[in-house]
Protein backbone atom coordinates (compact mmCIF):
# COMPACT_ATOMS: atom_id res chain seq x y z
CA UNK A 1 0.00 0.00 0.00
CA UNK A 2 0.99 3.47 -0.74
CA UNK A 3 1.08 4.58 2.57
CA UNK A 4 -0.38 8.28 4.04
CA UNK A 5 2.04 10.35 5.73
CA UNK A 6 1.64 9.83 9.60
CA UNK A 7 1.37 13.77 9.75
CA UNK A 8 -1.53 14.28 7.09
CA UNK A 9 -3.21 11.37 8.56
CA UNK A 10 -3.42 13.30 12.23
CA UNK A 11 -4.53 16.48 10.24
CA UNK A 12 -7.84 14.62 9.08
CA UNK A 13 -8.20 13.39 12.58
CA UNK A 14 -7.51 16.11 14.34
CA UNK A 15 -10.05 17.85 12.55
CA UNK A 16 -13.39 15.38 12.17
CA UNK A 17 -13.38 14.69 8.57
CA UNK A 18 -11.69 12.62 6.21
CA UNK A 19 -10.17 13.14 2.82
CA UNK A 20 -9.09 11.72 -0.26
CA UNK A 21 -6.14 10.63 -1.31
CA UNK A 22 -5.32 13.21 -3.85
CA UNK A 23 -6.45 15.92 -1.23
CA UNK A 24 -4.22 14.56 1.25
CA UNK A 25 -1.55 14.46 -1.07
CA UNK A 26 -1.84 17.92 -2.36
CA UNK A 27 -1.10 19.47 1.28
CA UNK A 28 1.57 21.78 1.76
CA UNK A 29 4.15 20.88 4.56
CA UNK A 30 3.03 24.30 6.50
CA UNK A 31 -0.76 22.70 7.13
CA UNK A 32 0.25 19.47 8.75
CA UNK A 33 -0.38 18.90 12.34
CA UNK A 34 1.73 17.00 14.80
CA UNK A 35 0.64 14.09 16.57
CA UNK A 36 3.46 14.04 19.06
CA UNK A 37 1.61 18.05 20.43
CA UNK A 38 -1.92 17.34 19.75
CA UNK A 39 -2.14 13.79 21.75
CA UNK A 40 -1.59 14.91 25.65
CA UNK A 41 -4.63 13.57 27.27
CA UNK A 42 -6.97 10.73 27.82
CA UNK A 43 -10.18 12.78 25.76
CA UNK A 44 -8.11 13.74 22.59
CA UNK A 45 -6.81 9.99 22.49
CA UNK A 46 -10.14 9.15 22.46
CA UNK A 47 -11.21 11.55 19.71
CA UNK A 48 -8.08 9.92 17.31
CA UNK A 49 -10.00 6.74 17.83
CA UNK A 50 -13.33 8.28 17.30
CA UNK A 51 -11.90 9.34 14.06
CA UNK A 52 -11.11 5.35 13.28
CA UNK A 53 -14.80 4.44 13.56
CA UNK A 54 -16.19 7.60 11.42
CA UNK A 55 -13.43 5.49 8.56
CA UNK A 56 -15.54 2.54 9.42
CA UNK A 57 -18.93 4.25 8.49
CA UNK A 58 -17.55 5.48 5.29
CA UNK A 59 -16.94 2.02 4.03
CA UNK A 60 -19.79 0.11 5.73
CA UNK A 61 -22.26 2.43 5.26
CA UNK A 62 -21.50 4.02 2.02
CA UNK A 63 -25.12 4.23 0.03
CA UNK A 64 -23.02 3.21 -3.23
CA UNK A 65 -20.80 0.66 -1.82
CA UNK A 66 -21.77 -0.72 1.52
CA UNK A 67 -20.17 -3.73 3.10
CA UNK A 68 -23.61 -3.94 4.88
CA UNK A 69 -25.31 -4.62 1.39
CA UNK A 70 -22.62 -5.39 -1.40
CA UNK A 71 -22.06 -8.94 0.16
CA UNK A 72 -25.73 -10.26 -0.32
CA UNK A 73 -25.80 -8.53 -3.43
CA UNK A 74 -22.94 -10.58 -4.62
CA UNK A 75 -24.99 -13.63 -3.37
CA UNK A 76 -28.13 -15.56 -3.44
CA UNK A 77 -30.41 -13.50 -1.10
CA UNK A 78 -31.86 -11.04 -3.29
CA UNK A 79 -32.12 -10.43 -7.23
CA UNK A 80 -31.89 -7.28 -9.26
CA UNK A 81 -35.58 -5.27 -9.69
CA UNK A 82 -36.02 -3.92 -13.11
CA UNK A 83 -37.79 -1.20 -12.15
CA UNK A 84 -35.12 0.23 -9.78
CA UNK A 85 -32.06 2.16 -11.09
CA UNK A 86 -29.74 -1.13 -11.58
CA UNK A 87 -27.44 0.30 -9.09
CA UNK A 88 -24.07 -2.22 -8.48
CA UNK A 89 -25.33 -3.87 -11.56
CA UNK A 90 -21.58 -4.70 -12.12
CA UNK A 91 -21.47 -6.62 -8.90
CA UNK A 92 -24.59 -8.25 -9.03
CA UNK A 93 -23.51 -9.78 -12.67
CA UNK A 94 -19.76 -10.59 -11.50
CA UNK A 95 -18.53 -8.34 -14.16
CA UNK A 96 -16.15 -6.28 -11.59
CA UNK A 97 -12.84 -5.62 -12.78
CA UNK A 98 -9.76 -3.55 -11.32
CA UNK A 99 -11.18 -0.29 -12.62
CA UNK A 100 -14.76 -0.94 -11.35
CA UNK A 101 -15.54 2.20 -9.44
CA UNK A 102 -18.00 1.75 -5.99
CA UNK A 103 -17.39 -0.80 -4.00
CA UNK A 104 -13.62 -1.93 -4.85
CA UNK A 105 -11.72 1.20 -4.40
CA UNK A 106 -14.24 2.41 -1.58
CA UNK A 107 -13.20 -1.18 0.46
CA UNK A 108 -9.58 -0.82 -0.05
CA UNK A 109 -9.37 3.13 0.72
CA UNK A 110 -10.91 3.61 3.35
CA UNK A 111 -9.93 0.61 5.78
CA UNK A 112 -6.40 1.72 4.77
CA UNK A 113 -7.54 4.81 6.01
CA UNK A 114 -8.96 2.92 9.23
CA UNK A 115 -5.59 1.46 9.70
CA UNK A 116 -3.88 4.47 9.67
CA UNK A 117 -6.12 6.31 12.02
CA UNK A 118 -5.36 3.32 14.35
CA UNK A 119 -1.14 3.25 13.99
CA UNK A 120 -1.18 7.02 14.40
CA UNK A 121 -3.12 6.39 17.98
CA UNK A 122 -0.83 3.29 18.47
CA UNK A 123 2.05 5.07 17.62
CA UNK A 124 1.64 7.91 19.99
CA UNK A 125 0.36 5.74 22.89
CA UNK A 126 2.75 6.30 25.66
CA UNK A 127 1.78 10.18 26.45
CA UNK A 128 -0.33 8.72 28.14
CA UNK A 129 0.45 7.55 31.98
CA UNK A 130 0.18 4.16 32.34
CA UNK A 131 -3.63 2.55 33.49
CA UNK A 132 -6.50 1.29 32.87
CA UNK A 133 -7.40 4.60 30.63
CA UNK A 134 -4.52 4.24 28.23
CA UNK A 135 -5.31 -0.05 28.27
CA UNK A 136 -8.78 1.13 26.99
CA UNK A 137 -7.53 3.48 24.35
CA UNK A 138 -5.09 1.06 23.22
CA UNK A 139 -7.06 -1.92 23.51
CA UNK A 140 -9.93 0.33 21.19
CA UNK A 141 -6.89 1.25 18.90
CA UNK A 142 -5.52 -2.15 18.47
CA UNK A 143 -9.04 -4.03 17.61
CA UNK A 144 -10.33 -1.85 15.00
CA UNK A 145 -6.67 -2.53 13.61
CA UNK A 146 -7.58 -5.72 13.43
CA UNK A 147 -10.93 -5.62 12.52
CA UNK A 148 -10.34 -3.17 9.33
CA UNK A 149 -7.16 -5.60 8.13
CA UNK A 150 -9.98 -8.33 8.87
CA UNK A 151 -12.17 -6.55 6.15
CA UNK A 152 -9.71 -6.10 3.73
CA UNK A 153 -8.53 -9.41 4.10
CA UNK A 154 -11.99 -11.44 3.40
CA UNK A 155 -12.48 -8.93 0.51
CA UNK A 156 -9.50 -9.29 -1.28
CA UNK A 157 -7.98 -12.24 -0.45
CA UNK A 158 -8.96 -16.15 0.46
CA UNK A 159 -10.63 -17.18 3.44
CA UNK A 160 -8.38 -20.11 4.87
CA UNK A 161 -11.26 -22.63 5.31
CA UNK A 162 -12.51 -21.83 1.61
CA UNK A 163 -9.29 -24.12 0.02
CA UNK A 164 -6.69 -26.21 0.77
CA UNK A 165 -4.45 -23.57 -0.65
CA UNK A 166 -5.93 -20.32 0.80
CA UNK A 167 -3.18 -19.98 3.75
CA UNK A 168 0.01 -19.90 1.10
CA UNK A 169 -2.13 -17.56 -0.98
CA UNK A 170 -1.75 -13.89 -1.22
CA UNK A 171 -3.28 -12.16 1.49
CA UNK A 172 -3.10 -8.11 2.14
CA UNK A 173 -0.50 -6.16 3.66
CA UNK A 174 -0.76 -5.64 7.49
CA UNK A 175 0.37 -2.31 8.19
CA UNK A 176 1.33 -1.73 11.80
CA UNK A 177 3.53 0.26 13.83
CA UNK A 178 4.51 -0.58 17.37
CA UNK A 179 3.81 1.31 20.40
CA UNK A 180 5.71 4.58 19.84
CA UNK A 181 6.77 3.96 16.76
CA UNK A 182 6.44 6.64 13.84
CA UNK A 183 6.04 4.08 10.89
CA UNK A 184 7.81 3.91 7.77
CA UNK A 185 5.36 6.04 5.18
CA UNK A 186 7.45 5.72 2.08
CA UNK A 187 8.13 1.58 2.17
CA UNK A 188 5.88 0.12 -0.79
CA UNK A 189 5.72 -3.42 0.38
CA UNK A 190 4.17 -6.81 -1.00
CA UNK A 191 1.61 -8.65 -0.16
CA UNK A 192 1.99 -11.50 2.52
CA UNK A 193 0.18 -14.89 3.09
CA UNK A 194 -3.09 -15.26 4.17
CA UNK A 195 -2.00 -16.97 7.35
CA UNK A 196 0.16 -14.55 8.17
CA UNK A 197 -2.72 -11.70 7.82
CA UNK A 198 -4.47 -14.05 10.43
CA UNK A 199 -1.68 -14.53 12.99
CA UNK A 200 -1.63 -10.75 12.71
CA UNK A 201 -5.26 -10.17 13.32
CA UNK A 202 -5.35 -12.75 16.16
CA UNK A 203 -2.27 -11.34 17.84
CA UNK A 204 -4.12 -7.70 17.88
CA UNK A 205 -7.53 -9.18 19.07
CA UNK A 206 -6.00 -10.81 21.73
CA UNK A 207 -4.22 -7.80 23.06
CA UNK A 208 -7.25 -5.44 22.78
CA UNK A 209 -8.98 -8.37 24.73
CA UNK A 210 -6.75 -7.39 27.94
CA UNK A 211 -6.41 -4.07 27.92
CA UNK A 212 -9.95 -2.66 26.33
CA UNK A 213 -12.83 -1.76 28.61
CA UNK A 214 -16.01 -3.60 29.60
CA UNK A 215 -18.47 -0.38 28.33
CA UNK A 216 -17.45 2.32 25.81
CA UNK A 217 -20.55 3.51 24.46
CA UNK A 218 -22.54 3.56 21.51
CA UNK A 219 -20.39 2.74 18.34
CA UNK A 220 -17.22 1.88 20.12
CA UNK A 221 -15.36 -1.18 20.27
CA UNK A 222 -15.30 -3.07 24.14
CA UNK A 223 -14.68 -6.14 25.26
CA UNK A 224 -17.60 -8.15 24.29
CA UNK A 225 -17.03 -6.53 20.84
CA UNK A 226 -13.09 -7.82 21.04
CA UNK A 227 -14.79 -11.64 21.95
CA UNK A 228 -17.19 -11.27 19.60
CA UNK A 229 -14.93 -10.03 16.31
CA UNK A 230 -12.26 -12.90 17.49
CA UNK A 231 -15.19 -15.31 17.63
CA UNK A 232 -16.09 -15.01 13.42
CA UNK A 233 -11.92 -14.22 13.07
CA UNK A 234 -11.46 -18.09 14.71
CA UNK A 235 -14.46 -19.63 12.79
CA UNK A 236 -12.75 -17.87 9.32
CA UNK A 237 -9.45 -19.61 10.12
CA UNK A 238 -10.92 -22.68 11.43
CA UNK A 239 -10.08 -23.02 14.95
CA UNK A 240 -13.14 -23.61 15.94
CA UNK A 241 -12.22 -24.57 19.64
CA UNK A 242 -10.90 -21.48 19.99
CA UNK A 243 -13.75 -19.79 18.10
CA UNK A 244 -16.29 -21.85 20.90
CA UNK A 245 -14.00 -20.29 23.87
CA UNK A 246 -14.60 -16.44 22.36
CA UNK A 247 -17.75 -16.96 21.99
CA UNK A 248 -18.33 -17.99 25.69
CA UNK A 249 -16.89 -14.51 26.37
CA UNK A 250 -19.79 -12.82 25.31
CA UNK A 251 -22.17 -11.44 27.37
CA UNK A 252 -24.79 -10.08 25.08
CA UNK A 253 -27.68 -11.29 25.86
CA UNK A 254 -30.20 -11.66 22.01
CA UNK A 255 -32.70 -9.67 20.66
CA UNK A 256 -36.27 -11.05 22.02
CA UNK A 257 -38.79 -11.42 19.79
CA UNK A 258 -40.49 -8.10 21.22
CA UNK A 259 -37.27 -6.07 20.41
CA UNK A 260 -36.22 -7.60 17.65
CA UNK A 261 -37.65 -5.53 14.92
CA UNK A 262 -36.60 -2.53 16.62
CA UNK A 263 -32.91 -2.88 16.25
CA UNK A 264 -33.65 -2.38 12.78
CA UNK A 265 -35.14 0.99 13.38
CA UNK A 266 -32.46 1.98 16.16
CA UNK A 267 -35.73 2.16 18.32
CA UNK A 268 -33.28 -0.63 20.62
CA UNK A 269 -29.82 -1.90 20.74
CA UNK A 270 -30.89 -5.29 21.90
CA UNK A 271 -28.44 -7.73 20.85
CA UNK A 272 -25.79 -5.57 19.21
CA UNK A 273 -22.27 -6.31 20.01
CA UNK A 274 -20.45 -3.86 17.13
CA UNK A 275 -22.48 -1.76 15.35
CA UNK A 276 -21.34 2.08 13.79
CA UNK A 277 -24.03 4.35 14.94
CA UNK A 278 -25.49 7.55 13.26
CA UNK A 279 -27.12 9.56 16.33
CA UNK A 280 -28.25 13.03 13.72
CA UNK A 281 -29.40 13.24 10.15
CA UNK A 282 -25.90 15.11 9.20
CA UNK A 283 -23.75 12.36 10.89
CA UNK A 284 -24.64 10.01 7.76
CA UNK A 285 -22.92 11.99 5.00
CA UNK A 286 -25.65 11.03 3.00
CA UNK A 287 -24.08 7.52 3.29
CA UNK A 288 -27.44 5.60 4.03
CA UNK A 289 -27.04 1.95 3.72
CA UNK A 290 -30.70 1.25 2.98
CA UNK A 291 -30.46 2.62 -0.47
CA UNK A 292 -28.69 -0.01 -1.47
CA UNK A 293 -31.79 -2.11 -1.17
CA UNK A 294 -34.80 0.39 -2.07
CA UNK A 295 -35.86 4.28 -1.86
CA UNK A 296 -39.01 4.91 -0.81
CA UNK A 297 -41.00 7.72 -0.63
CA UNK A 298 -44.83 8.68 0.00
CA UNK A 299 -46.27 7.10 -3.01
CA UNK A 300 -43.65 4.23 -3.85
CA UNK A 301 -40.97 1.70 -2.85
CA UNK A 302 -38.17 2.08 -5.37
CA UNK A 303 -36.27 -1.02 -4.72
CA UNK A 304 -32.93 -1.44 -6.11
CA UNK A 305 -33.13 -5.48 -4.71
CA UNK A 306 -35.88 -7.71 -3.64
CA UNK A 307 -35.70 -10.84 -1.76
CA UNK A 308 -35.09 -14.01 -3.64
CA UNK A 309 -38.34 -15.65 -4.00
CA UNK A 310 -37.19 -19.34 -3.47
CA UNK A 311 -35.45 -18.08 0.13
CA UNK A 312 -38.14 -16.09 1.25
CA UNK A 313 -40.75 -19.04 0.77
CA UNK A 314 -38.06 -21.41 2.47
CA UNK A 315 -38.35 -19.05 5.45
CA UNK A 316 -40.90 -20.96 8.01
CA UNK A 317 -44.29 -19.31 8.39
CA UNK A 318 -43.72 -19.86 12.30
CA UNK A 319 -40.19 -17.90 12.21
CA UNK A 320 -41.00 -14.59 13.33
CA UNK A 321 -37.67 -12.72 11.27
CA UNK A 322 -40.09 -13.18 8.35
CA UNK A 323 -41.97 -10.05 9.18
CA UNK A 324 -38.45 -8.34 10.05
CA UNK A 325 -36.85 -9.20 6.95
CA UNK A 326 -39.88 -8.25 4.05
CA UNK A 327 -42.56 -5.87 3.56
CA UNK A 328 -44.43 -6.02 0.03
CA UNK A 329 -42.35 -2.29 -1.92
CA UNK A 330 -44.96 -1.38 -4.88
CA UNK A 331 -43.75 0.44 -7.78
CA UNK A 332 -44.97 0.56 -11.25
CA UNK A 333 -47.75 -1.27 -10.66
CA UNK A 334 -45.82 -4.45 -9.48
CA UNK A 335 -45.47 -5.59 -5.72
CA UNK A 336 -41.68 -6.69 -4.94
CA UNK A 337 -40.36 -8.74 -2.06
CA UNK A 338 -38.49 -5.69 -0.20
CA UNK A 339 -35.84 -5.63 2.22
CA UNK A 340 -37.41 -4.51 5.33
CA UNK A 341 -34.33 -4.54 7.46
CA UNK A 342 -32.54 -0.86 7.06
CA UNK A 343 -35.51 1.01 5.56
CA UNK A 344 -34.35 3.75 8.21
CA UNK A 345 -34.88 4.91 11.80
CA UNK A 346 -37.84 4.82 13.69
CA UNK A 347 -40.67 7.18 11.13
CA UNK A 348 -38.27 7.23 8.01
CA UNK A 349 -37.40 5.43 5.20
CA UNK A 350 -34.12 7.04 3.98
CA UNK A 351 -32.03 4.48 4.73
CA UNK A 352 -30.52 6.03 7.36
CA UNK A 353 -29.83 3.68 10.68
CA UNK A 354 -26.72 2.19 12.31
CA UNK A 355 -24.79 0.08 10.75
CA UNK A 356 -25.10 -4.15 12.40
CA UNK A 357 -21.71 -4.93 12.36
CA UNK A 358 -22.04 -8.05 14.89
CA UNK A 359 -24.64 -9.25 17.15
CA UNK A 360 -25.38 -11.76 19.73
CA UNK A 361 -27.12 -13.76 17.33
CA UNK A 362 -23.60 -14.03 15.03
CA UNK A 363 -21.53 -14.83 18.18
CA UNK A 364 -24.22 -17.58 18.87
CA UNK A 365 -24.23 -19.13 15.32
CA UNK A 366 -20.44 -19.00 14.87
CA UNK A 367 -20.70 -21.10 18.23
CA UNK A 368 -22.70 -23.35 16.89
CA UNK A 369 -21.32 -24.38 13.58
CA UNK A 370 -18.02 -24.64 14.95
CA UNK A 371 -19.27 -27.37 17.63
CA UNK A 372 -20.39 -28.88 15.10
CA UNK A 373 -17.31 -28.69 12.97
CA UNK A 374 -15.52 -30.65 16.41
CA UNK A 375 -17.87 -32.86 16.38
CA UNK A 376 -19.68 -31.75 19.26
CA UNK A 377 -23.51 -32.15 17.69
CA UNK A 378 -25.50 -32.04 21.09
CA UNK A 379 -23.46 -28.69 22.15
CA UNK A 380 -24.36 -27.37 18.73
CA UNK A 381 -28.04 -28.39 19.16
CA UNK A 382 -28.49 -26.59 22.19
CA UNK A 383 -26.94 -23.30 20.76
CA UNK A 384 -28.84 -23.38 17.86
CA UNK A 385 -32.06 -23.80 20.04
CA UNK A 386 -31.40 -21.20 22.30
CA UNK A 387 -31.83 -18.82 18.97
CA UNK A 388 -34.29 -20.77 17.73
CA UNK A 389 -36.14 -20.25 21.01
CA UNK A 390 -36.32 -16.54 20.51
CA UNK A 391 -36.94 -16.69 16.48
CA UNK A 392 -39.72 -19.44 16.27
CA UNK A 393 -43.58 -19.51 18.06
CA UNK A 394 -42.56 -23.31 17.02
CA UNK A 395 -40.36 -25.34 15.87
CA UNK A 396 -39.52 -29.31 15.22
CA UNK A 397 -35.90 -29.18 15.91
CA UNK A 398 -33.70 -32.52 17.25
CA UNK A 399 -31.83 -32.45 14.31
CA UNK A 400 -28.27 -34.11 13.80
CA UNK A 401 -25.91 -35.21 11.33
CA UNK A 402 -25.96 -33.20 7.50
CA UNK A 403 -29.97 -32.07 8.67
CA UNK A 404 -28.24 -30.23 11.89
CA UNK A 405 -25.48 -28.57 9.80
CA UNK A 406 -28.17 -27.35 7.10
CA UNK A 407 -30.69 -25.67 9.59
CA UNK A 408 -27.48 -24.27 11.52
CA UNK A 409 -26.63 -22.75 8.01
CA UNK A 410 -30.03 -22.24 7.08
CA UNK A 411 -30.54 -20.38 10.49
CA UNK A 412 -27.53 -18.63 9.87
CA UNK A 413 -28.87 -17.29 6.19
CA UNK A 414 -31.91 -15.74 7.96
CA UNK A 415 -30.91 -14.33 10.77
CA UNK A 416 -28.13 -12.34 8.96
CA UNK A 417 -30.05 -11.55 5.64
CA UNK A 418 -28.88 -8.36 3.87
CA UNK A 419 -26.37 -7.30 6.76
CA UNK A 420 -22.98 -8.56 4.93
CA UNK A 421 -22.29 -11.93 5.65
CA UNK A 422 -24.00 -14.38 2.90
CA UNK A 423 -21.27 -14.13 0.17
CA UNK A 424 -18.31 -14.50 2.88
CA UNK A 425 -20.25 -17.58 4.69
CA UNK A 426 -20.82 -19.00 1.11
CA UNK A 427 -16.68 -18.23 0.41
CA UNK A 428 -15.57 -19.43 3.31
CA UNK A 429 -17.35 -22.83 3.18
CA UNK A 430 -15.57 -23.27 -0.62
CA UNK A 431 -19.12 -23.61 -1.76
CA UNK A 432 -20.47 -22.31 -5.05
CA UNK A 433 -23.43 -19.55 -5.29
CA UNK A 434 -26.53 -21.07 -6.57
CA UNK A 435 -29.13 -18.53 -7.43
CA UNK A 436 -32.52 -19.72 -8.09
CA UNK A 437 -34.62 -19.10 -11.36
CA UNK A 438 -37.22 -16.52 -10.14
CA UNK A 439 -37.81 -13.19 -11.28
CA UNK A 440 -37.97 -9.60 -9.23
CA UNK A 441 -41.59 -9.08 -9.16
CA UNK A 442 -43.54 -10.98 -5.64
CA UNK A 443 -45.13 -14.12 -7.25
CA UNK A 444 -41.68 -15.03 -9.38
CA UNK A 445 -42.44 -13.54 -12.62
CA UNK A 446 -40.42 -10.61 -14.15
CA UNK A 447 -36.58 -11.23 -14.99
CA UNK A 448 -34.40 -13.41 -13.44
CA UNK A 449 -30.38 -12.69 -12.69
CA UNK A 450 -28.50 -13.09 -15.77
CA UNK A 451 -25.92 -15.20 -13.59
CA UNK A 452 -27.31 -17.79 -12.12
CA UNK A 453 -24.63 -19.61 -10.53
CA UNK A 454 -20.55 -18.67 -9.29
CA UNK A 455 -19.04 -21.97 -8.86
CA UNK A 456 -16.57 -22.93 -6.26
CA UNK A 457 -13.41 -21.97 -6.11
CA UNK A 458 -13.57 -18.73 -8.85
CA UNK A 459 -11.47 -16.25 -8.69
CA UNK A 460 -14.37 -13.49 -8.79
CA UNK A 461 -14.55 -14.48 -4.77
CA UNK A 462 -11.75 -12.65 -4.41
CA UNK A 463 -12.34 -8.70 -5.12
CA UNK A 464 -9.71 -7.14 -7.92
CA UNK A 465 -6.83 -4.99 -5.92
CA UNK A 466 -7.75 -1.58 -7.60
CA UNK A 467 -5.93 -0.32 -10.23
CA UNK A 468 -4.28 2.99 -8.62
CA UNK A 469 -2.92 0.61 -5.97
CA UNK A 470 -1.17 -1.35 -8.83
CA UNK A 471 -0.22 1.80 -10.54
CA UNK A 472 0.92 2.61 -7.24
CA UNK A 473 2.74 0.06 -5.82
CA UNK A 474 5.57 -2.12 -7.73
CA UNK A 475 5.21 -4.48 -5.84
CA UNK A 476 1.42 -4.83 -5.10
CA UNK A 477 0.68 -8.29 -6.95
CA UNK A 478 -3.27 -8.38 -8.67
CA UNK A 479 -5.35 -11.29 -7.71
CA UNK A 480 -5.88 -14.41 -10.29
CA UNK A 481 -7.97 -13.91 -13.39
CA UNK A 482 -7.63 -10.15 -13.45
Amino acid sequence: MKNNIIKLSFLFLSFGFFACDDEINELQPFTEGNPETFFNSVATFQNGVDGIYRQFWLYYADSGSGLQGIPDILSDNVILVQTGRTSNEDYFDYRYVPNTGGAIPRYWSEAYEAVNAANLVIGQIDNLADGPEKNNILGQALAARALAHFDLVRIFAKIPTQSADANSSPGIVYVKVEDGDTGDPGVEPAREPVASNYSEIIDDLVRASSLIGDANGEGRLDRNSVFGILSRVYLYNGEYAKAVAAANQVTTPLATPAELDGVYTDSNNAGIVVEWAVNTSSESNFANVGVLYSQSNASATISEYAIDLEFFTNVDANDLRRNVMQFIGTNQGNDYNAVKKFLGETGQVNGRVDIKVLRAAEVLLNKAEAQYELGLETAALASLDELRDQRYTSYAGGESGQALEDAIQFNRRVELSFEGHRFFDIKRRGEAINRSVFGDIIDGSGTPAEVLTLPAGDFRFQLPIPIDEINANSNMEQNEGY
